[in-house]
């Protein structure tokens, strides 16, 4: 990171516009977040949300990733789940359709195509989430013996699935927006600006319990002075804090991490002057597909515990609804009681959907038919191997080779708090860790900070490349 560059770079007025254009769209999403869904009155309305929310780590998890829209019961609290859903959908149908997949091999105009038609998708999605929300977060309310959701006819049922449609729809277009004119990928910074958002209120959660001397007593130093905090838990936060150092290192050299190809040019000759003959690398990353398979994989997760909460709160199937929470919620560590078993599914499904869905998303961001079909018209080779299908075939099998170390690891990296969580508890009896929710959050945090610094040093870069002589 050449931040002399950088620095230099804000000079320029293209990049103005783009980073004053990032941070006004993120403050635009940040106050939107705070807008409630015009219901009942706001006020009364938020603090039983929250208080219903705060109860289940499947709330607070996807409060966490919606930046607190969810307890404060705003038109983003869909936020974009049904956008994340649908590109999922239109990629694998993209894999599996022939039609789609030449339309995605056809270039930009044939990929601007399949996002109209993400886009499309995303709508319907939008609305039966947002009557699924509105369903859930009704019955769970009016169970508190409270009259805030009281008399709600058809007219307040369609104005809120309308506001809450449409705040989806516009956290979709201003994530696009962001990408297309910005830097950096306007999806993830949403979810990196919703997470950040929340740290705030974690730390002072945090400062509380170090604080609360209550069950353990103060500190003793040497029995030299005392301090006022909770010896337990002022201990596992200097080893959390130790752990975190470690881990942010090994996150850091992991999406720094890259396979160097070199590409040599033939030499041509075309009348009196010669072209060609010059060598050039082809940096092929560690992990290719990023945080996306995190994301994608959070996504799909939350699908069956929140398909078990609709059927309870209709009271479909209540047996099965139950297993479906159970199973599919990111466990605490209070979920290592009891039926143990039940708490390792969803760290299991966790690490299998991110190694798969790294494998997914790097095969359509990294197509090596179109790089090799490139190289063989610009006149460069890989030593040792035919330009064309020998050629995108040496690719294939660098990135596949690649992506099983990536994809172990960050399916690693990911689980890790709930093997912490699991210690934590069968340690010093810690059940309000919530290190998992934390532990995804701090993994989409970095590497989508580290992307975005990736992407404002190639743009600074380019601006500034006149200046070089």
């Amino acid at each position: 990171m050449n931040w002399k560059t950088v620095f230099k770079s804000f000079k320029n007025k293209d990049m103005q516009k783009r980073l004053f254009g990032v941070i006004g769209l993120i403050i635009v999403f940040r106050f939107l977040s705070h807008i409630p869904v015009p219901l009942a009155e706001p006020t009364k309305l938020k603090e039983v949300v929250a208080n219903a929310i705060n109860s289940t780590d499947l709330g607070g998890f996807i409060n966490l990733l919606t930046g607190g829209a969810l307890t404060s019961f705003s038109i983003m609290i869909v936020g974009l789940s049904p956008f994340i859903t649908a590109s999922i959908i239109t990629q694998m149908l993209s894999k599996a359709v022939p039609s789609l997949e030449e339309l995605n091999n056809d270039g930009e105009s044939g990929r601007r195509k399949i996002n109209q038609w993400t886009r499309m998708l995303t709508i319907p999605l939008a609305i039966v989430q947002s009557i699924a929300y509105i369903f859930i977060l009704r019955t769970t309310v009016l169970a508190q013996n409270t009259t805030v959701f009281n008399g709600m006819n058809m007219m307040d049922w369609v104005v809120a699935v309308t506001a809450m449609t449409a705040g989806s729809v516009l956290l979709m277009w201003i994530g696009e927006i962001i990408t297309e004119k910005g830097i950096g990928n306007g999806i993830s910074l949403i979810i990196f600006a919703g997470i950040i958002s929340q740290l705030p209120r974690m730390l002072a959660t945090f400062g509380s319990s170090i604080g609360d001397t209550k069950t353990y007593g103060p500190l003793q130093i040497f029995n030299w002075f005392t301090l006022p905090v909770n010896p337990v838990v002022t201990g596992v936060a200097f080893a959390l804090g130790f752990a975190g150092i470690i881990l942010l290192y090994i996150l850091v050299k992991i999406n720094e991490a890259q396979r160097v190809i070199t590409i040599n040019y033939a030499k041509r000759v075309h009348g009196n002057s010669s072209y060609g003959g010059i060598k050039s690398i082809l940096p092929v990353k560690l992990i290719v597909a990023g945080v996306i398979p995190v994301i994608f994989a959070v996504s799909f997760l939350s699908l069956p515990a929140f398909v078990g909460q609709v059927m309870k709160s209709s009271n479909t199937n209540i047996d099965l609804a139950n297993k479906l929470i159970t199973w599919f919620q990111a466990p605490n560590a209070g979920s290592f009681t009891g039926s143990t078993w039940e708490a390792f599914i969803y760290p299991i499904c966790y690490f299998i959907l991110i190694v798969m869905f790294t494998y997914f998303y790097t095969s359509i961001v990294f197509n090596s038919n179109e790089i090799a079909d490139n190289l063989q018209k610009q006149g460069g080779f890989i030593e040792g191997v035919r330009p064309g299908i020998s050629t995108a075939k040496y690719l294939s099998t660098t990135v596949n080779r690649l992506n099983l170390f990536g994809a172990i690891a960050l399916g690693l990296i990911a689980i890790l708090p709930f093997v912490a969580d699991y210690l934590l508890y069968h340690l010093v009896q810690i059940q309000n860790g919530n290190l998992s929710i934390g532990g995804t959050g701090l993994l989409i945090v970095v590497t989508v900070a580290l992307e975005s610094i990736r992407q404002l040093n190639s743009r600074a870069l380019m601006v500034t490349y006149d200046d070089y002589k």
